[in-house]
Order: C-alpha cells, then sequence, then structure tokens
C-alpha cells in the first residue's frame, strides 16, 4: 500500500521538455537483454522480454540496475549544484534540534527529540515533571550506526515503566528483529527475536507481550506470545487465509489485547483479558465477507465502527459479554454524507473521527448529557492526524493539524469548553510566513460528469496566465485519502513559482465510502480519467500549460502516473514515478509476491479473465507503445517487499526499448533500502531535493535557481 531546487546551469535557459537535452543523444544508454518469456493465461499469449529481471541473485541484475545508476549520475550531473542548493534550503528550514510534545502515562512522560547533523530520533522520558532529568530510552543514530537503513516500527512500553519492547528493520525489507531493555538497568536482555512482523502488544504482567510472525510472502500471519527469559514461545493464533493479514494490538482502557484480522474488505477481531496472557482469545464477531469492523472499549460496552448495510459506516453499541452481533444495538446511524473512520473513548467523552465534504471532521459525544458537536477548524482547506491519547479520564483530546501553508500545529482540544489549546507549532525557520501563500479548493469534471476536487497552494503574486509551472500529485486507491497538508521542503517550488496541487480523485475516500468503490475492480479508469481531467482543468483555469505542467505519484500512484502517462503522454512535460506498481498482471497473478492475495480485492483476481481482460487494459508495463513519453524519472528499492524492484526496472527497460522521443529517462534504484526510500531524515531530503531539481529542471523555465 501503500507513501513525498540550486542553480540550473546558464545554458538551461529554455524548457526542456520542449528541447530535449542533447547530450542523452551521445551517452550510452543501459539496454536491458532480451529473454522471451511467455505467458498465456486464458489463451492469451503475452511476452514478456524482461521477466528475467525478477532474478535478485542473478549478478546480471545487479549490474544492470548499477548500470541505469550510473547513466543516472550521468544525465542529471548538470543538476547536482541545484540538488545541494535545494537541500541546504530544505535544511535550513527545520528545526534540526527539537523535540516532540511530551505525552503523559502515568507518572512519566514520554517524548522523542532531534539533534542537529543526527538522522534518527532520540526517545525519552521524564518522571514526575518536565523539570526533572531526562532519561533516555533509545537513541535510533547509535542503533543505525554503520546501517544504510535504519526504522523503528513498534516502541512499546510495559504497563509498569520498566521494559521496553522494540522492534528495528535494519534492510527496509519490513523484516523486524525485536529487542528488549530493562529501562532500570540500562541492559538489553537475551529476549531477541528475529525476522518478525514487528507489531507488539504487553500483557498487564509486565512480563509477556504477543508479537507477529511473517508468512514466506511476508504476510504477517502468525501471533506468539512471549514470556520473559523462556526459550520456546507459544503459537497462540495462526491466520490461514492467505487474503487476511494479522495485527495485534492493546485497548486503550489497557483491559484486552486485539487480534486484528483483514482483508481488504474484510475484518474480525478476536480479544484476550490482558490480565489474563495465558488465556483463549475469543472471536468479537465472525468475519462476514464484505463488512469491516473495528472495535473501542469503554467500561461495561463495546463500540463498533461497522459498514454492515451502511456504506459510509455507522456506530454500534454491545455489552462486553455479549458481542455477538444479534446483541448490537445502533448508537450512531448511518449519513451518506458522513464517513466514519474511528472512534476513540474517554471516560465522559466518545471521539467520532471521519470525514465531510472531502475534508477530515471530528465530531465529539458527551456520554453525561447525550450532546454532541463538531470540531470547527480554522481553515478552508486543511487536515488533521491524531496523536497518543493515554489518559482516558481527561477532556483534552490532542491532535495534530495541518494545511498546504499551515506547518504541523499540535493541539489539546477541551471537549468540554470547545476550546484549542495550543502545545506546540513546529517551527520553519528562514523567515517563512504563511500569509505569503493562497489556497484553493478547485474542481474538475470528470468524464462522468463527477465533480473532483483538486487543493491548490501557491504563493501570493502569482499570477494565473497559464504560464506558470505546476506540481500536481495524486494517488487513489485503497480508499487511502491523500489529504492536503504542509511540507516545509514544497517551499522549495512554492517560491520558486510553482502551482502545487493535489488531485482527490475517485480510489480515495475523500468524499465517502462510494468515492473509493467508484475507483476500484472494474472501476479503476476512473481513478486515471480523473487525474487526467484534474490535469486538463488546471490548464483550462490557466494555472499552467502542458509543458509546464509535472505530475508524480508514488507506490499505487505509481500505477497512476504509469496509466495517465501511457493514456495521455501528450499532457504532461514531466513524470515522477516513485516505486510504482506497474507490472499489474504479472504481479497479481504471482501468490508468492507479498500482498498479491490480499489485493484482489482491490484490483481484483486475474485468474477470472473479466479482470484480466481489464487489469491488462491499463496495466502500465503492458501497454508501453512505440510513441513518444514525457520526460520521466522512475525509483525502486532493491529491498521493497511491496512493489518489488522488478517493476520499475521492467517498465524502465520496456520504456527505453519502445519510446520515439529523445525525453529524459531515468531509473533510480535505491541499493540499500525498500519502499519508502531513505530512513534517515537527511537522507530522505536528499531524494527530495533530487527529485525537485528533476522537475524544475524539466519544467521550471526561465528558473535560475
Amino acid at each position: 500500500m501503500k507513501r513525498l531546487n540550486l542553480l540550473i546551469v546558464c545554458g538551461l535557459l529554455a524548457c526542456t521538455a520542449c528541447q530535449p537535452n542533447k547530450r542523452e543523444k551521445n551517452m550510452d544508454t543501459p539496454k536491458a537483454k532480451i529473454v522471451e518469456h511467455r505467458d498465456t493465461t486464458h489463451g492469451d499469449v503475452r511476452v514478456d522480454n524482461y521477466y528475467w529481471l525478477r532474478e535478485k541473485e542473478n549478478q546480471e541484475v545487479i549490474d544492470y540496475l548499477n548500470a541505469e545508476n550510473v547513466y543516472m549520475e550521468k544525465l542529471t550531473a548538470h543538476t547536482k549544484k541545484l540538488q545541494e542548493k535545494l537541500y541546504d534550503e530544505m535544511v535550513g528550514r527545520i528545526q534540526e534540534t527539537d523535540l516532540s510534545v511530551p505525552v503523559q502515562e502515568d507518572n512519566y512522560y514520554y517524548y522523542s527529540r532531534t539533534e542537529e547533523g543526527k538522522n534518527y530520533s532520540i526517545y525519552c522520558r521524564k518522571k514526575g515533571n518536565l523539570e526533572t532529568d531526562e532519561e533516555v530510552l533509545l537513541d535510533g543514530n547509535q542503533l543505525a550506526e554503520g546501517k544504510e537503513y535504519f526504522r523503528i516500527r513498534s516502541f512499546s512500553v510495559s504497563d509498569d515503566h520498566k521494559l521496553l519492547a522494540y522492534s528495528v528493520d535494519y534492510d527496509g525489507s519490513e523484516q523486524y528483529d525485536i529487542y528488549v531493555k530493562n529501562l532500570e538497568t540500562g541492559e538489553v536482555l537475551a529476549d531477541e527475536i528475529k525476522s518478525t512482523g514487528g507489531a507488539i502488544a504487553w500483557a498487564n504482567d509486565n512480563k509477556t507481550f504477543f508479537y507477529t510472525m511473517l508468512d514466506p510472502a511476508r504476510r504477517p500471519y502468525q501471533l506468539y506470545r512471549h514470556k520473559l527469559g523462556a526459550k520456546n514461545d507459544k503459537l497462540v493464533y495462526e491466520e490461514k487465509d492467505d487474503a487476511y493479514f494479522l495485527g495485534v494490538s492493546k485497548s486503550k482502557s489497557g483491559q484486552y489485547i486485539y487480534i486484528g484480522l483483514g482483508s481488504q474488505v474484510t475484518t474480525e477481531y478476536r480479544y484476550l483479558d490482558a490480565d489474563k496472557p495465558t488465556g483463549r482469545f475469543k472471536i468479537f464477531a465472525p468475519r462476514q465477507q464484505n463488512e469491516e469492523y473495528s472495535v473501542t472499549h469503554h467500561g461495561d460496552d463495546f463500540y463498533i465502527v461497522t459498514n454492515d448495510n451502511a456504506l459510509n459506516f455507522k456506530v454500534m453499541k454491545t455489552p462486553v459479554n455479549k458481542t455477538a452481533r444479534k446483541y448490537w444495538k445502533e448508537f450512531i446511524a448511518h449519513d451518506d454524507k458522513v464517513l466514519i473512520d474511528a472512534t476513540e473513548a474517554f471516560k465522559n467523552h466518545l471521539v467520532v473521527y471521519g470525514r465531510k465534504g472531502g475534508f477530515k471532521n471530528i465530531s465529539i459525544i458527551n456520554f453525561k448529557d447525550d450532546t454532541q458537536h463538531e470540531v470547527k477548524f480554522p481553515e478552508p482547506v486543511y487536515t488533521y492526524w491524531g496523536s497518543e491519547n493515554p489518559d482516558f479520564n481527561t477532556s483534552l483530546v490532542r491532535f495534530t493539524y495541518s494545511s498546504p501553508i499551515t506547518p504541523r500545529t499540535v493541539y489539546d482540544y477541551d471537549m468540554n469548553s470547545e476550546k484549542f489549546i495550543l502545545k506546540k507549532e513546529y517551527e520553519v525557520l528562514g523567515g517563512y510566513d504563511k500569509s505569503d501563500y493562497v489556497t484553493e479548493r478547485a474542481f474538475a469534471t470528470a468524464k462522468d460528469g463527477t465533480k473532483v476536487p483538486i487543493s491548490i497552494a501557491y504563493k501570493k503574486g502569482l499570477k494565473k496566465n497559464g504560464k506558470n509551472p505546476c506540481y500536481l500529485q495524486g494517488y487513489g486507491s485503497y480508499g487511502y485519502s491523500y489529504d492536503p497538508a504542509f511540507s516545509s521542503a514544497r517551499i522549495s517550488l512554492l517560491d520558486r513559482g510553482f502551482v502545487y496541487a493535489l488531485a482527490h480523485i475517485r480510489g480515495g475516500s475523500e468524499m465517502g465510502r462510494k468515492w473509493y468503490e467508484d475507483g476500484k475492480y472494474l472501476n479503476k479508469k476512473n481513478t486515471f480519467t480523473d487525474f487526467i481531467a484534474c490535469a486538463e482543468t488546471m490548464i483550462k483555469e490557466k494555472y499552467t500549460t502542458r509543458e509546464r505542467l509535472a505530475i508524480q505519484g508514488g507506490s499505487a500512484g505509481g500505477l497512476l502516473m504509469g496509466a495517465v502517462t501511457n493514456m495521455r503522454p501528450d499532457l504532461f512535460a514531466a513524470v515522477v514515478a516513485d516505486v510504482p506498481f506497474v507490472d499489474v498482471i504479472n504481479t497479481m497473478l504471482d501468490e508468492t509476491i507479498p500482498l498479491t492475495v490480499i489485493e484482489y480485492e482491490e484490483w481484483g483476481n486475474p485468474k477470472n479473465k473479466e479482470y484480466y481482460d481489464y487489469m491488462k487494459s491499463y496495466s502500465p508495463y503492458d501497454n508501453v507503445e512505440a510513441k513518444d513519453y514525457p520526460n520521466m524519472l522512475v525509483t525502486a528499492g532493491l529491498n521493497d517487499p511491496r512493489v518489488q524492484y522488478w517493476e520499475p526496472a521492467k517498465w524502465t527497460a520496456k520504456l527505453r526499448q519502445m519510446k520515439t522521443d529523445d525525453n529524459t529517462l531515468i531509473l533510480k534504484t535505491n541499493m540499500d533500502a525498500g519502499h519508502g526510500g531513505a530512513s534517515g531524515r537527511y537522507e530522505r531530503l536528499k531524494e527530495v531535493a533530487f527529485e525537485y531539481a528533476f522537475v524544475i529542471d524539466k519544467v521550471g523555465e526561465n528558473i535560475k535557481n
């Protein structure tokens, strides 16, 4: 599933999208050898000349990827100074030495902080109050020393605050090693567990935790129980259906451990009294195909968010000892204009997170007087995301607010007084002033007449004269809503006269669950035609022109990039496709690949000819043709378990073979990372600077710096 500027050399005064870089013609481009591979699914003969690039252990594959990286370096050498300038700008905007807003849990305040020049967070706490001495729990920089990649997934402290269980990925493969640290002595215990799914949940005895394990396709499918010091862990549950992923979590109340089982369209929960870790998990409500539900515990009741006969979901309520569906009573009715995503329980309030009118919203229900109100946000284009709220008894709910021009801002919202309490606005250095920028919302009209929202930001004074460079992003899959948030790095584009636009296309859930349903399965092409309509609207409304329009998407958003580039290569001057899912047919026919089986409920199963034919009609790899293509930057991660490196590699090789233009085509493979690219914050900014330099070079006519 899917995750997003320097001096241009003096000679580049004209738009390189209009005048292809002649140096490319004199440069030896990598050529992957052709080895014919035939597939005859449904009697349809498909020839794949680059199937062999799947052979990761084959040195020829590694040599080819390295050759592409060398070619990439040569082809972008003239942007090095621009990359450096962009990187310096981006670093210059962040508070390199900073700390998060502390979260109080019992008598401790937990927080993380960063230090100038260091890539990773340092995790800390203070006991009693914030004036006491700091205790460093984990220093990510020390753990990452000597590693090309480093990522912490779970960071879980036992209820008595004496032990820390954490999981670490050292290569981007999303296989996590679990370690346990004694926070009283600083000792890392011998309880080391290798190659797990990374999820951890402590029982209440402070000696036992549960964790997930992966199958050969890297699907989390087993739950184990580990007791400190024990040599053999107990398998407590195994999910045998390949379409379901397994997760583990603990209720906010601390009373239950949950097993969450989910396919793309169906979920099931099992629960266990956290005081009895050796007990048996009970089924909350057996799975029913196409029904999704989630569970929130509050005192003597559970609150259930479910889409059973409720497309946009509703909230039900049931006693803790009667979880079968026949006992569920409606608490919040279905509303076709409001999507309910989740609930969070406090002693006197229920927080309902959802979406309304294309934006996230929050509703607060007061248990004491049964009143309800919505949180009123201050801007017309915005988003928020939840923060940690471990205190059950408080009347404050914490979240982080943002917009395309408003930096991350942490608020505590008083659910009684309905007032915002500012806890921290993350500082943007370098003189940033949000009043210098504008946000707008526009609407494109899709082929079927549907109005598709576009969030837009630019610097004040920009003229809508059809001459501005534009950076248009999209995603549109899995029901994931791509919300308009702030990026300090993006200021480097806005300050150079770029219009930034975010297309809220079908396949996401921005406009409710139907928005998602209308962009999946046999409706998937709506995602692509919606994006094309958004691009055409940006041109029609004179924000930009096709010669200055750059587009970007990653993962399933990379599928979007590949599909729209095949459909309308004339519409875009530059395309950035990050770790793109572009080899749809081959991937969805291979059940050994992570995510394949679970994603039958997103794309369809190509073993069914109707789905096969439809996928084939849009799969970017299968639809490459002998024609002109825009300037293109394609990225990959060698250890990527979500979109295997060979998809972008094969796609690039086929484009090289077939395209008829002299425009730039680059494949950039990170040989030490996975789906998310570089893990360190400075290395990540270098990747962003590289992509922005590519875009400025291709569509930033007359931009000198």
